[in-house]
């Protein structure tokens, strides 16, 4: 494991954000694709109730592992500044710790597999068709839990190295594993929602194989080394940061679900057309985050290398860069929204309900791409208080206009809300900037 050694003054910020950026966007586009794959199957199944299943199922799985984002989120911040500072040891020593918290965690949802299973089915709600397939489905992924947070953390490492060739070619080799294996488990040997679970927990697991053979975190890791790993203030430093990171994104995931079981209210069709926009959007969202990885390594990096006077130009340079590639999402949502959805599923009326809702999506993008680019500011400066407040005022604003809403609109109720959620979260992240980095120029 190696560290940079400080970045040059001199460097072309719209340049660096984007060369970085851009492998990015590829490998984090791979995430969704593992979602896209298990409900591109699932949709061809016989029946809407498979689909709704893996929805269903989908949501518990952004519960418990995109839950744990924070590991991948705080790795990328504090790998990012030591990177900056030069320290091969204490970089190590980040990873170490991360990984640690990971596999203890994924074990844990392992061992609770069943009442977590139990407990997000009665929450969520669904036919009974539906709750069979997300049982069978959750029941075979849940499998990859210590895989899937590892990978967070390994994830964190590349980027905060600034190593993006090789997640990019890691997510790559994972998704087209996945695909593989999800269709001979699901339709090869019939397994169905079953075999879609166990298709992508297999890619996961091998994933974090290749992950740490490169990475080769417990290369000369002695006693010394991890007696600084577990070190009382290094601990309740990484406790911190992941706890601010966990309730933030743990508030974006109460949205989220809230979402998905008001649409699960709205019937079968709602809930399933919902599930296929929500992936749309979920490429959407990982194509902004490309910029706000970049952003949050670039962050990090002039910040651990003390050149502070280059903050202000990567978040403009970011900024210009997220604003154009949002809408270029929004046209395409726009223009070609419903013929990606004929793609995923062949059910006419999940197809037609799909298209009443598309509008949303398409607007989505170009209310989205500032709180994305906040996100990863903040978090590359290791400002996790902020984000936590933040997403927890713009949690309120959304299950107030859903809560409201819906009862006016139904379904288009709830999509409203998501705009608001995304509108509220720049807002008051941007109300943070100025006092959270320029501390001093805002007293003054």
């Amino acid at each position: 494991m190696t560290a940079g050694g400080g970045i040059a003054g001199h460097e072309n910020w719209n340049r660096r954000v984007f060369v970085l950026a851009v492998p990015i966007i590829l490998a984090n586009l791979a995430q969704p694709v593992l979602a896209l794959v298990d409900t591109m199957v699932a949709g061809h199944l016989d029946g809407p109730h498979h689909l709704g299943g893996v929805a269903l199922g989908g949501v518990l799985f952004s519960f418990l592992f995109w839950g744990f984002g924070f590991l991948r989120m705080a790795t990328t911040g504090l790998v990012a500044q030591a990177f900056g500072a030069g320290d091969a040891g204490l970089l190590q020593r980040h990873v170490l710790r991360a990984l640690l918290v990971g596999g203890g965690c994924g074990l844990l949802i392992v061992m609770l597999q069943w009442p977590l299973i139990k407990a997000c089915m009665t929450l969520l709600g669904g036919s009974a068709a539906v709750q069979e397939s997300a049982v069978a489905f959750a029941s075979a992924r849940i499998w990859s839990a210590p895989a899937a947070l590892g990978n967070f953390v390994i994830l964190g490492y590349l980027l905060g190295t600034q190593r993006v060739l090789v997640s990019l070619a890691l997510q790559f080799g994972m998704n087209l594993l996945n695909l593989a294996a999800t269709l001979i488990l699901a339709v090869g040997l019939g397994w169905g929602v079953a075999g879609i679970g166990a298709g992508t927990a297999f890619a996961e697991w091998v994933a974090l194989g290749v992950g740490l053979a490169y990475v080769k975190p417990f290369a000369r890791a002695d006693g010394a080394v991890w007696r600084d790993v577990l070190l009382a203030s290094a601990l309740w430093q990484l406790f911190a940061v992941n706890r601010d990171i966990f309730l933030r994104s743990f508030c974006l995931l109460v949205a989220f679900g809230w979402f998905a079981r008001a649409g699960a209210a709205e019937g079968d069709a709602v809930l399933a057309a919902n599930a296929v926009l929500l992936n749309l959007h979920g490429f959407m969202a990982y194509g902004l985050d490309g910029f706000a990885h970049a952003t949050e390594t670039l962050v990090g990096s002039v910040i651990g290398a003390r050149n502070r006077a280059a903050l202000g130009k990567i978040i403009k340079a970011a900024t210009l860069w997220s604003a154009a590639i949002s809408a270029l999402f929004s046209l395409a949502y726009a223009f070609g929204g419903n013929a990606i959805v004929s793609v995923l599923t062949d059910q006419t009326e999940v197809r037609a309900t799909a298209a009443e809702f598309m509008p949303y999506v398409a607007a989505l993008p170009v209310v989205s791409f500032a709180g994305f680019i906040l996100d990863g500011i903040f978090i590359g400066a290791l400002k996790t208080r902020e984000l936590r407040n933040s997403m927890f005022i713009s949690t309120l604003f959304f299950l107030g206009a859903a809560y409201v809403l819906q009862g006016y609109w139904n379904n288009h109720g709830l999509w409203t809300a998501m705009l608001v959620l995304m509108i509220a979260r720049a807002v008051t992240l941007g109300a943070y900037l100025r006092p959270a980095l320029w501390p001093s120029a805002a007293a003054a």
